[in-house]
């Protein structure tokens, strides 16, 4: 059976996008090979990055104390008055880390994955697309978007809930109706999970202001307000702005490095996102979008222009809208479709039954540091400070280094770097330091006399101060 194509409302002076809407049992094979396949690949290469297990510590303090702990109880570095947002957040990676450790994370950030090409595709079903444009477009997700898929870090709840948004807001574009005040408690969810609820809220203000306003100028307005306000229901209320203020403005984000490094030609992810990008231009300009998509899309194109992880949510606004306007409509019956699937699914299940990839320290090497350090604070970077977080110990500033005085911010990346102005930070940890093989920092140690390696793995240096 055909795709019955079905007319949108048309606005004034706006052309009408044709609307395709799914018939038959034969199509919604052809389109979950996309994602089988996108789900594959993350299970097979995920591994666990900087900007999680702090959230699995901090949910197992939270927990234990039954309450949230006044600044981050891990860390030495001064933290009163830190104002903790993702609480719940924190409490689900906690969760996950007691289910099953790092394979608890990985299944959370594969079923994201999967969650956010479900909602890809259902959008470029509706907005128009055959069966074979939206797989290519989920197989270009997977190029694009390289660093988002296996890197398993906050943002993994953000990868299911901004897909979420933008089907809604695209379904009120089609046919306004009251199911825009679903926006207010997405977003409320979503601030006690993850910053990028900012780059939600943006998207939607863009929809509200430019394409509702014209029509309801009072709904918009009340939809926005509230949805202002349900970013600040958090457990630090009315704190909350000061939060993202400090995520925002941290030392970090102000220096662009770590994970607000700006785009880079020298970096193979950044490079596949803008081939992929460019590629799409041609099929997104045939979608015809409209100019509250326009504005979107260029507000997300100049925050993956800063931050290059913001490319993924550029990536996955723009998939739906490039694989409606590739001109493959027909569906084709394939009959290796249903072991194709198969395959995936075994595929997905081989790499959790391995588990995520370990790029940081092993076990044996973090437990190594704990006993050399004799309970006094250990210095580390960003992944192997959270990986001593979550094992019991102490650091003297970690994830979230926003948390920290600025002062304390800047040395402790200045040591990241190999800096001299970062040898300050070598005070405040009297026995060991813990980092990664090769980099700057433990370049700059390694000629430093007071120090003498005393364990090492694949990725991981073990400093001890000499008696």
């Amino acid at each position: 059976m055909r795709p019955r194509p079905a007319p949108i409302a048309e606005q004034a002076g706006e052309p009408a996008r044709q609307v395709v809407v799914a018939r038959g049992p034969r199509e919604a094979p052809v389109a979950w090979v996309g994602v089988a396949l996108v789900a594959a690949f993350a299970a097979l290469i995920s591994a666990v990055a900087a900007d999680a297990r702090w959230l699995a510590a901090l949910g197992h303090a939270i927990a234990g104390q039954g309450r949230i702990p006044d600044g981050v109880p891990f860390a030495t570095a001064a933290s009163h008055g830190w104002p903790n947002v993702p609480v719940l957040a924190e409490l689900v990676f906690g969760g996950l880390d007691t289910l099953g450790g790092a394979r608890g994370l990985q299944v959370a950030q594969v079923l994201a994955v999967t969650i956010a090409c479900c909602l890809v595709a259902l959008d470029a079903r509706r907005l128009g697309a055959g069966d074979r444009s939206t797989v290519v477009a989920l197989i270009g997700v997977i190029p694009a978007t390289f660093a988002a898929i296996v890197a398993i870090r906050a943002q993994l709840f953000s990868l299911a809930l901004f897909p979420a948004l933008v089907v809604i807001l695209r379904s009120e574009a089609r046919r306004p109706s009251r199911a825009i005040w679903a926006v207010p408690p997405l977003l409320a969810v979503w601030s006690n999970l993850h910053g990028a609820v900012l780059t939600g809220l943006a998207v939607a203000g863009a929809y509200l202001l430019i394409e509702r306003a014209r029509r309801e100028p009072l709904l918009a307005g009340g939809v926005l307000a509230v949805s202002l306000l349900a970013v600040c229901a958090t457990p630090a209320l009315q704190h909350t702005p000061s939060y993202y203020a400090g995520v925002v403005g941290g030392e970090a984000a102000r220096q662009g490095v770590g994970l607000w490094a700006p785009f880079s030609f020298s970096s193979g992810p950044d490079i596949a996102t803008l081939v992929c990008l460019a590629l799409a231009v041609w099929p997104i300009a045939r979608a015809r979008p409209r100019p509250w998509e326009l504005v979107a899309l260029a507000g997300l194109g100049l925050l993956a222009a800063r931050t290059a992880r913001g490319g993924v949510w550029l990536v996955l606004m723009a998939a739906p809208l490039a694989a409606a306007g590739l001109p493959w409509r027909e569906p084709r019956r394939a009959r290796v479709v249903p072991l194709v699937l198969a395959a995936c699914a075994v595929l997905v299940v081989a790499g959790i039954a391995r588990g995520p990839l370990n790029t940081a320290a092993t076990p044996r090497l973090v437990d190594r540091a704990l006993l050399d350090a004799h309970g006094t604070p250990i210095l580390a970077d960003t992944m192997r400070a959270e990986q001593i977080a979550l094992a019991g110990g102490t650091v003297w500033i970690a994830n979230p280094v926003d948390a920290f005085s600025r002062a304390d911010q800047r040395v402790w990346l200045a040591w990241l770097e190999g800096k001299p102005s970062g040898d300050v930070a070598l005070a405040h940890a009297p026995r060991v330091v813990l980092v990664a093989r090769a980099s700057p920092a433990a370049r700059r140690i390694a000629g430093n006399t007071r120090y003498r390696l005393d364990a090492q793995d694949a990725n991981t240096d073990v400093f001890v101060r000499r008696r």
